[in-house]
């Protein structure tokens, strides 16, 4: 009898642990978050109550919510000493690097830097929220030799990322829609970059130490780079009527299509009617249509071809485009918002802790004879 375990590559339907943060149905194509529908708060939430309600388990109160915005917004400055260091870095420095670099050296400085209790990182996750969009807004600005836009403390999270970024305050509807895709993004089970974070935090790292992984993590193509990867495509092919001749010839090449398939979702990506929808809209109020019409055409012919589906990344990519955010930025966007379901998680694995260290089957060379090396 074979009693040998059953290996899964990249541990694909393993149930590695067990969390209340999240729950993906599959089978319905539902997203919950605390048992909350994504539809539901993406309709009727903000980015800030959505990061309360992943750190705390539940939806706060006016009250309770407005005293946690204002902790965020107070917390958005950086220290002097880091803007000089991104100053220093080359100007090929990637975004997510400046980012792994940086939240590194908030760790050396953060008053609760090496204490792992509930408070302390409560505090320090409050910190690293607020201050990733002014680390990310900062190096875009003085990378393009442009001066730094201060954050306000006025504005909401997505409107003040708008305004660091691009030098003015957005209008409303602008803001809405990347308020609205930071929901979508924040939170998403065992991904590679949040299961990261989790290996991190079961050795008893520090909070920012499990964050700085979960960037390396994401900043792979196969993760969070894909919504990049998408709009580079589009801009290739750049017309509604090249849409099909080029879809179907590289298809034909056996070329990967980015931001369709999911490694859970087998059929719709709950999430992609909101971000469609918001990119449609968002489209129209501009009066600029033509990144919508050829989404859908690529979406119609990969659909019929391949039997896929678009996942959250191919209309955020139009999304972000439309808002005017750089491509090089749509990674650290991703960031920004994730960074709160990783540290749901990463408080979460504190909270009931077990090292997490899976075994591997070797399939390498049995038992040799080891010869001296002036006999080789």
């Amino acid at each position: 009898m074979n009693d040998k375990p059953k290996i899964a590559s990249g541990l694909e339907g393993v149930i590695a642990g067990r969390t209340s943060i999240c729950k993906i149905d599959e089978d319905q194509c539902e997203l919950f978050y605390g048992g909350y529908s994504i539809d539901d708060l993406a309709l009727n939430s903000n980015f800030e109550e959505v990061t309360y309600l992943l750190l705390n388990g539940d939806l706060p109160d006016k009250k309770v919510l407005e005293d946690f915005c204002n902790k965020l917004s107070a917390e958005r400055e950086i220290p002097v000493e880091l803007i000089n260091i991104i100053k220093e870095l080359p100007r090929e420095t990637d975004p997510m690097d400046v980012l792994k670099i940086t939240v590194g050296i908030l760790h050396t400085s953060d008053p609760d830097g090496t204490s792992n209790t509930d408070d302390a990182n409560m505090r320090k996750a409050i910190r690293l929220i607020a201050k990733i969009p002014t680390i990310i807004t900062y190096d875009y600005r003085i990378t393009n030799d442009l001066e730094p836009v201060e954050p306000n403390a006025r504005l909401s999270f997505a409107s003040n990322f708008l305004c660091m970024l691009n030098g003015e305050e957005p209008e409303s509807y602008k803001s809405d829609v990347l308020d609205k895709s930071l929901i979508l993004y924040a939170e998403h089970g065992l991904n590679a970059s949040t299961f990261t974070a989790r290996v991190v935090a079961s050795t008893l790292s520090d909070l920012h130490s499990a964050v700085m992984a979960a960037i390396g993590a994401l900043k792979g193509p196969l993760h969070g780079g894909a919504n990049e990867r998408v709009m580079e495509m589009l801009l290739e092919i750049g017309d509604v009527e090249k849409a099909e001749p080029w879809i179907k010839k590289a298809l034909s090449e056996k070329k990967r299509i980015m931001g369709f398939g999911h490694r859970v979702y087998k059929k719709q990506d709950p999430r992609n009617p909101i971000i469609k929808g918001l990119v449609k809209e968002l489209g129209e109020r501009l009066g600029n249509n033509r990144w919508f019409e050829i989404s859908q055409k690529v979406e119609d012919i990969v659909t019929a071809e391949k039997g896929l589906h678009p996942n959250l990344d191919f209309y955020s990519s139009s999304a972000y485009y439309l808002l005017g955010i750089p491509i090089p930025l749509y990674t650290p966007i991703f960031v920004a918002s994730r960074v709160t379901g990783w540290i749901a998680h990463v408080t979460e694995q504190y909270n009931d802790n077990r090292l997490i260290r899976p075994r591997s089957e070797y399939v390498g060379h049995e038992r040799r004879k080891y010869i001296p090396l002036e006999d080789r």
